[in-house]
């Protein structure tokens, strides 16, 4: 049953907004995820990687005193302690380092010991591509500067994931080709549509894109890289071998069991036990970032001009992956360039709204997002700024930072992608 509505002051709307993205991790912790999870047969090997990669295996380990375990986080997550028996190899996100390398040769080695028969499983979470990176026809360098291209051209999760699993010697399911053991997988999805095969590039999951899409992929965004070409051409003419396809891993079971509809659906709970009515628009919205804020912008001004689609006030909720084409050299990230453009896209008609990482950083940022509120735009100009001063050079950081209205968390341990809460009055 719906709670009741109520009004809500308009001086607390920016900390209700705050409030629900906070509740919403809080209700989605990962070992909140876990728990149901683990009441199967004790595993002989547990391994984890991914920003939830720490509190997944302290919940599993927990479940199963005694059982070995390594965990791949990344460096810089505030504590890496670790349960007795267990290893921390710390990795590099959102760009793989000699560090990933270690951990995704150290998680093979682990794997392939394991005998015919014995049970592993394997906990994943949104970062674990670059976190597990286990190069194959390129050099980590190389590696990374492919993997810093397709970022700075906005490729999609879809696309970048293609090209890793083909130059990886974990992902697109090769994880879980090389070991003997039956494989049981959970995993938490950052990624729309929550596929397990684009989850961290699906390292136990059947992969469906070839070395023919791979290649594609670089011809679509004029990527050069020409040890990547090489080895994908040397794929396309089946030199090397392909990923395993469906069908070709039958001792494995994926199971998804976080995603960011279930961030947005506890966002909207917490909310509605506020007496706030909270519309969830969609989990899967994905595009440029400016697309997305002038579409919400357009539904606010539908609301309040014409009561439709939906009749004010309410909060709308909205989720998926923005991507942003980067031409400036400034700091933010997709959450702080689609606040900055629903702020210039609303101009004086501001509303209260938030716009945030799930994993609390925002691309380059220390922000995990920002604020609007009606007044913004005004005390952006009282300083000076103009918001497409800083739109231009991809720093949306900088300006919710002199304007006030960055959200500071620090990493979340968590990643479900993005969070958008927009209050129409």
């Amino acid at each position: 049953m719906t709670a009741p509505e109520r009004t809500v002051p308009r001086t607390d709307l920016r900390a209700l907004l705050e409030a629900s993205y906070r509740a919403a991790l809080e209700a989605v912790a990962p070992a909140r995820l876990l728990a149901p999870h683990l009441n199967g047969p004790c595993p002989d090997f547990v391994l984890a990687f991914g920003k939830a990669a720490l509190p997944m295996l302290r919940a599993a380990l927990e479940a199963y005193p005694g059982v070995p375990g390594l965990a791949v986080p990344p460096r810089g997550t505030p504590d890496l302690s670790a349960p007795e028996g267990a290893e921390v190899l710390p990795g590099s996100h959102p760009v793989p380092d000699e560090y990933s390398t270690r951990a995704a040769e150290q998680a093979l080695a682990r794997v392939r010991e394991l005998p015919e028969g014995a049970r592993l499983l394997v906990l994943v979470s949104g970062g674990g591509s670059a976190l597990l990176s286990a190069p194959w026809g390129v050099t980590l360098e190389q590696k990374q500067a492919l993997t810093r291209d397709l970022l700075r051209a906005g490729a999609t999760i879809e696309e970048i994931n293609a090209v890793r699993k083909h130059l990886s010697h974990v992902k697109g399911g090769r994880l879980a080709q090389a070991t003997r053991a039956q494989v049981r997988t959970l995993l938490i999805s950052d990624v729309i549509g929550d596929d397990p095969s684009v989850i961290a590039s699906g390292p136990t999951v059947p992969d469906p894109t070839t070395f023919v899409d791979a290649l594609a992929v670089l011809d679509r965004y004029g990527i050069t890289a020409r040890e990547a070409r090489a080895h994908f051409e040397a794929g396309v003419r089946r030199d090397l071998p392909e990923t395993p396809k469906p069908g070709e891993l039958p001792q494995v079971e994926n199971t998804v069991i976080g995603s960011n509809r279930v961030l947005l659906e506890a966002a909207q709970a917490f909310l509605e036990g506020q007496g706030v009515r909270a519309v969830i628009l969609g989990d899967t919205f994905a595009g440029e970032a400016r697309d997305l804020a002038g579409f919400h912008a357009s539904l606010v001004g539908s609301i309040r001009s014409y009561g439709t689609p939906f009749q004010g006030p309410l909060v709308l909720l909205s989720g998926g992956e923005a991507t942003v084409t980067v031409r400036g050299n400034g700091r933010g990230g997709r959450n702080q360039e689609f606040a900055l453009w629903l702020l210039q896209e609303l101009g004086e008609r501001g509303v209260y709204a938030l716009s945030a990482g799930s994993d609390g950083i925002d691309g380059n940022s220390d922000a995990a997002g920002a604020f609007l509120t009606p007044d913004s735009l005004a005390r952006a100009r009282a300083l000076g700024l103009d918001p497409r001063d800083f739109l231009a050079r991809n720093d949306s950081g900088t300006f919710f930072a002199s304007v006030g209205d960055a959200l500071i968390t620090g990493p979340s341990g968590h990643n479900l992608n993005d969070y958008r809460a927009i209050w129409v009055g």
